[in-house]
């Protein structure tokens, strides 16, 4: 067999994967124990481990297909306890357990799954796996290869470093140099010495007693080696460490030799003879066959082709009573799983009697686009169970490249006449129906807002819904993302299928609608199966974490609310938004004309190269700094500081840049995304973006339009009501000072909040010693930068640079706000003190928001977890506020009679769309809602004031 054919640069290091098959054999087995329980054929032959052993050597040999570079593979075995090591150390790894007696058949079966893979297995008697891999990565080293070491055992980690690093299979968690040093408090060149002090009770190595790592490590970093360290074991001072030391150095010794890896082990392949060759189709069938694998024998042919599909005849069993089921985790990669395509309406129905039997299913939509609000229902997949699902074609088209032809409710079918086997949509989802809206029916979804509007535009509601990428975020926001594919590896180990898996790159990408039915239904299917699995692992830590209150009452009854927000959209004036377009070009270039002349000469003002070229070499002003790339830096905070220092083309270049961006990524792009078919813009807003549990706007983003600067505030004006309507724009005033007044409980600002006074002018007032009336405006505007500085943890040259003063001045003002304020300088001390702890700070609604950096090594990272740990409570408080006005006012509006309806979530504020005639009404009901959402589960100190502002556009209504 030849190499299979990978992409990529073939002037790129090669890269060899080794594998320890050992630590695969064992955690298959014990993740199918901790599952859905053991596993056999209908022999009666155990093969759980093998399923689940043969499912992650298969994953990874999809990855190295995925990485760029021409890639060797092995898998490493052991063979039997009596090694070298055990000629020098008789009793080494003598404490060991037997393995456990279903496992024992299991290990010549695995042996098979990877020559079954066409895959070399390797081992030599004499010799443990870690031997013949420490030896595969030396070689590695010598032929400039890349080397990756898939294990998480700790007695492989000295091999790391240059070309050798490890990946843990299980978390997909790269092992590098610094996590080495995590983990024993040296690097890997030292960690022979770490474990011959501390020894190893699973492996039976001695050591010294009473030395644990962390006593390891600060005597080899004290000392530098083993050899030195017990050469002067003597002259430690403390008695216990020194009599250990000198007493068993012998010991600790012999242990070096038990734990140093050997990597001149004589093999019959070299390392750049462990080839990836591609299965024999015969061969890998026959196994996959004999050992009953029907999904994964799918999951193959769909990566391999055609050639290698097989039908496995399904075996029945008997299904357990409910009371023998296992109730503990199924989320791991040995469930077996069955995928199921439904092409007729008496299949679905016996799936959708069994959710509604169940009480719960998960489901999933496949489409032809990410716009929610463009795309084409392709098919619906349901998962009841672990491992079982099934998937609904419903839209279905041949490539192009194969005719291709038109489709509807009917059944389509191509130009010759050929039907393709799926239902007729209008059928399906008539059927569907009533699951998806059955109240009594729990509806499951990773991301199920998107899933929601698609099905809505069907004609569909579902309801209720639970969403296992919210569940995630509302237990570890700040940890990870929460996405599909981080989410399934991180609790199962497994890599679902990619979609460019299925539907291609670059010029070649396809549709899902053209992706073949069989292809389709091994990954949608996957999608919902996964989806139930993430539940079952997840819904249970909502209450263990004490985050109930934030998922029920907030997070899950948001979805419906936004994506009925997202499908309504909003209206905007598109002959207005070209005039605008216009105007900023032409803007634009006078603004190009005047930097040129500046500069003295033409260039290309969007190369950051370029002008970082113009300013610190041709006009040779100081301080310029180049990045890793060798040019000058040249972003938005160098030229602000150059702008304050006077230099005139810095500030011709930020205003370029403004209305660039403001052309490009608004007047220009807004004109395209209209929806033909609604003639309204549609934004997608994320749940699960920021981990403050703010939301984000994508596709357009509607969030970051400047409202500080006249062009953006112009933009605001291209946002339209529909004739008869009016925008009505409802905005909390300064919610976060309120906040922070609040939770730091500081007397004064509430007081003065309570009184409605301008709260700037009062804190310029007790700040400076200075009377409120005849104000000079530029101390307000500075008491100002500093109420809303503060909240983000804002620096003296920070200030200063907003202020346009000296540092030493805008230290000052911090130092006279702290004492004016000692309150708040208590709840930074607290809250950071509290992070430092934790790990993790709250908003007043149980929010957790994990900061991770909090105590990084890296003072940079530290400095900006700290800064975060002030904001975040503060904003995650006032993000929690507004979801909650937001899940209520739909159902206030309708109560009180009223048409309005809610368009937009931009931060604090509101934008909805209402009947001329209801606006007065519809504001004030409004104003209710929000300035009392907090209640009755916090009573916030100071009184929450919302201003609604009326017009026929977002810029005059704002």
């Amino acid at each position: 067999m030849q190499e299979k054919d990978v992409t990529g640069d073939p002037n790129q290091k090669h890269r060899v994967y080794l594998v320890d098959g050992s630590g695969y054999i064992f955690r298959a087995y014990f993740a199918m124990i901790r599952g859905r329980g053991p596993i056999s054929r209908s022999d009666g032959t155990p093969t759980g481990a093998v399923l689940g052993f043969s499912n992650m050597l298969f994953k990874l040999i999809q990855d190295t297909q995925r990485d760029g570079r021409i890639s060797h593979l092995a898998v490493i075995f052991d063979t039997s306890r009596k090694t070298f090591r055990t000629e020098i150390y008789p009793e080494y790894k003598a404490n060991r357990d037997a393995p456990p007696e279903d496992l024992i058949p299991q290990f010549p079966l695995v042996r098979e799954a990877t020559r079954a893979f066409n895959v070399p297995a390797i081992e030599k008697a004499g010799f443990e796996a870690d031997d013949i891999i420490a030896t595969y990565a030396r070689q590695a080293r010598e032929k400039d290869m890349e080397c990756v070491i898939v294990s998480s055992d700790k007695d492989l980690m000295q091999l790391v470093g240059g070309p050798v690093t490890m990946l843990d299979p299980m978390k997909g968690k790269d092992i590098g140099v610094e996590e080495v040093h995590e983990k024993f408090g040296v690097g890997p060149d030292k960690v022979v010495d770490i474990q011959s002090l501390a020894g190893d009770s699973v492996d039976n190595v001695p050591g010294v007693p009473g030395i644990g790592i962390k006593t390891a490590a600060l005597l080899i970093n004290e000392y530098g080696d083993l050899d030195t360290l017990l050469e002067r074991a003597g002259e430690i001072k403390q008695k216990g460490r020194r009599e250990k030391l000198l007493e068993h150095a012998e010991m600790a010794r012999v242990s070096r030799e038990l734990v140093r890896l050997k990597d001149d082990v004589e093999l019959d392949l070299a390392v750049e003879d462990l080839n990836l060759n591609e299965p024999v189709a015969d061969d890998l069938g026959a196994f996959l066959a004999e050992n009953e694998f029907r999904q994964l024998s799918s999951r193959v042919s769909a990566f391999y082709g055609s050639e290698f599909k097989i039908n496995i005849p399904k075996i029945e069993t008997a299904k357990p009573r409910e009371d023998e089921r296992p109730t503990n985790d199924l989320n791991l990669s040995a469930v077996e799983t069955e995928y199921e395509t439904v092409t007729t309406m008496t299949d679905l129905q016996r799936w959708i009697d069994l959710a509604t039997y169940k009480g719960h299913v998960a489901v999933d939509t496949e489409t032809t686009s990410l716009n929610a609000m463009q795309a084409e229902l392709v098919g619906v997949s349901l998962s009841v169970e672990p491992g079982k699902a099934c998937y609904i074609p419903l839209g279905h088209t041949k490539p192009a490249a194969q005719g291709g032809f038109d489709f509807g409710d009917d059944a389509p079918s191509d130009k010759d006449g050929e039907t393709l086997d799926q239902l007729p949509k209008g059928d399906a989802l008539k059927a569907l129906k009533p699951l998806l809206e059955d109240p009594s029916v729990l509806k499951i979804g990773q991301n199920i807002k998107y899933d929601l509007v698609i099905l809505a535009n069907e004609g569909v509601q579902v309801s209720p819904v639970d969403d296992t990428m919210l569940i995630s975020y509302c237990q570890e926001a700040g940890l990870h993302g929460h996405g599909m594919d981080e989410l399934s590896k991180l609790h199962f180990g497994i890599s679902p299928i990619p979609f460019k898996e299925v539907c291609g790159t670059g010029k070649s990408r396809i549709t899902f609608a053209e992706v073949p039915i069989d292809k389709a239904t091994a990954y949608a299917a996957e999608d919902a199966d996964l989806t139930l699995r993430l539940h079952m692992q997840l819904k249970p830590g909502i209450a263990a974490q004490n985050v109930t209150r934030l998922y029920e009452r907030i997070e899950r009854p948001l979805v419906p609310v936004v994506a009925q927000m997202e499908r309504e959209g909003i209206k905007v004036d598109v002959p207005f938004l070209s005039n605008l377009s216009e105007d900023f070009g032409a803007r634009m270039a006078d603004f190009v004309t005047e930097i040129h002349q500046l500069a003295g000469e033409e260039f290309n003002v969007a190369s950051p190269k370029q002008l970082g070229e113009i300013l610190f070499d041709k006009m040779g002003i100081k301080g310029g700094k180049k990045g890793k790339n060798g040019a000058y830096t040249t972003d938005v905070g160098v030229l602000e500081g150059l702008a304050a220092d006077g230099v005139e083309l810095a500030r011709k270049v930020l205003d370029w840049r403004q209305l660039s961006k403001l052309k490009n990524t608004y007047t220009d792009a807004l004109q395209a995304q209209v929806n033909p078919g609604t003639n309204r813009i549609h934004t997608s807003f994320s749940l699960a973006a920021a981990a403050t549990g703010r939301l984000a706007s994508s596709e357009p983003n509607l969030q970051n339009i400047p409202i500080r600067t006249e062009e953006g505030r112009k933009l605001r004006q291209a946002f339209i009501a529909e004739p008869g309507h009016k925008l009505i724009s409802a905005d909390y005033s300064q919610i976060e000072l309120r906040i922070l007044a609040h939770m730091a409980n500081i007397e004064s600002l509430k007081e003065a909040f309570a009184n409605g006074q301008d709260i700037h002018a009062k804190t310029a007032s007790q700040v400076f010693g200075i009377p409120m009336e005849g104000m000079d405006p530029m101390q307000r505007r500075a008491a100002k930068a500093i109420n809303f500085g503060i909240i983000y943890g804002i620096s003296a040259f920070g200030l200063a640079r907003q202020l346009g003063v000296s540092r030493t001045e805008a230290q000052g003002y911090i130092e006279a706000y702290f004492e004016q304020y000692p309150g708040i300088r208590k709840y930074m001390d607290e809250t950071k003190a509290y992070c430092h702890e934790h790990e993790y700070v709250e908003t007043i609604f149980g929010r957790k928001v994990h900061l991770p950096g909090i105590n990084d090594k890296n003072g940079a990272r530290r400095g900006f977890s700290e800064r975060a740990a002030i904001n975040a409570p503060i904003q995650g408080s006032a993000a929690d506020i507004i979801k909650r006005a937001m899940i209520r006012l739909p159902d206030a509006l309708t109560a009180a009679g009223l048409n309005g309806r809610m368009l937009l979530q931009v931060h604090d504020e509101l934008i909805f769309e209402v009947p001329e005639n209801e606006t007065e009404q519809t504001a004030a009901v409004i104003k209710d809602v929000m300035e009392n959402a907090a209640l009755p589960a916090v009573e916030i100190s100071v009184p929450l004031i919302v201003d609604a502002g009326i017009g026929d556009n977002w810029g005059e209504a704002h």
